[in-house]
C-alpha cells in the first residue's frame, strides 16, 4: 500500500509540473512585440509627463498635466489589457502623445527665459489654452475605448431590468 500511495503522488506531481506549465500565460511582450514597444514608448512619454509637472510655474497646467498624466496611464493599462481596442489608440500613441511632449518641453524652455515679449506672452498663452484642450482630448480618448463596453453593460442591465419586471419583480423589490 505505501509504495501505491508514494507511486501515486509521484505520479500526480509529475502530471502537475507538466501541465502546469501548458497553463503558463503568454505576456503581450511574447504575443504582440510592436504593441508592447508601443506601450513602453508611451510609459517612457507619460513619465516624462510626470517629470516636467514640477517645473512648470503656472498651477492651472500643472492641474492638467497632472489630469494628463493619470489618463495617459488609464490608456496604457487599458490597451495593454485589452490589446484589441489598440487600432482606437494608434494616433493617441503615434502623434498624439509626442506631439504633446514637444509643447510641453517648448513651454518649458519659454517659461524659463521669462521672455517677456508679444511672441513669448502670446505663444505662453496658446500654450496654456492647447494644454487644457490636449487634456479634454486625451479624456475624451479613454472615454472612447470604454464606449462599447458602456453601451453592452447598459443594454444588459435594460435586458435584466426587463425580465425582472416580466418575472413580477421591481427594483423596489431588491431595496436598489
Amino acid at each position: 500500500m505505501i509504495p501505491s500511495l508514494v507511486i501515486g503522488a509521484t505520479a500526480f506531481g509529475a502530471g502537475e509540473l507538466l501541465l502546469s506549465n501548458n497553463k503558463k500565460e503568454v505576456t503581450l511582450k511574447e504575443s504582440d512585440r510592436s504593441l508592447y514597444e508601443v506601450l513602453e514608448t508611451a510609459k517612457a512619454q507619460n513619465k516624462e509627463i510626470l517629470n516636467m509637472i514640477p517645473n512648470i510655474e503656472d498651477e492651472d497646467i500643472r492641474k492638467d498635466l497632472n489630469e494628463i498624466h493619470e489618463t495617459v496611464d488609464k490608456i496604457i493599462f487599458t490597451i495593454s489589457t485589452k490589446p484589441n481596442k489598440k487600432k482606437k489608440v494608434k494616433n493617441f500613441f503615434d502623434y498624439y502623445l509626442p506631439v504633446t511632449i514637444k509643447i510641453l518641453n517648448r513651454y518649458d524652455e519659454i517659461e524659463n527665459q521669462r521672455l517677456s515679449s508679444d511672441e513669448g506672452n502670446k505663444f505662453m498663452a496658446q500654450a496654456k489654452k492647447m494644454i487644457s484642450e490636449i487634456n479634454a482630448a486625451f479624456k475624451k480618448q479613454l472615454a472612447n475605448l470604454y464606449q462599447s463596453d458602456l453601451v453592452d453593460a447598459d443594454a444588459e442591465m435594460k435586458v435584466f431590468d426587463a425580465m425582472l419586471k416580466a418575472d413580477g419583480f421591481d427594483s423596489t423589490d431588491f431595496n436598489l
